[in-house]
């Protein structure tokens, strides 16, 4: 059973979705999130992937992760 909660939104960069028409999840900045969350005692409890729009006309991919502890 958990007794705190924790959630961190992570979302992919905007210049490459503008220029590019697309980008991917900046998986560093996942992967240090995540280490620096177990670091502080944190486990994955649930992620999810979400579309955010971005400026008028774009989307970006944002994901979203719960911590428990």
């Amino acid at each position: 059973m958990y007794k705190q909660f924790k959630v961190v939104s992570v979302s992919e960069s905007g210049i490459g979705v503008i220029f590019l028409g697309a980008s991917t999840l900046p998986l560093q900045k996942v992967e240090l999130e995540l280490n620096r969350a177990a670091a502080e005692g944190w486990t994955m409890v649930f992620q999810v992937l979400e579309k955010k729009r971005y400026l008028l006309f774009w989307q970006v991919d944002c994901l979203v992760i719960t911590f428990g502890r």
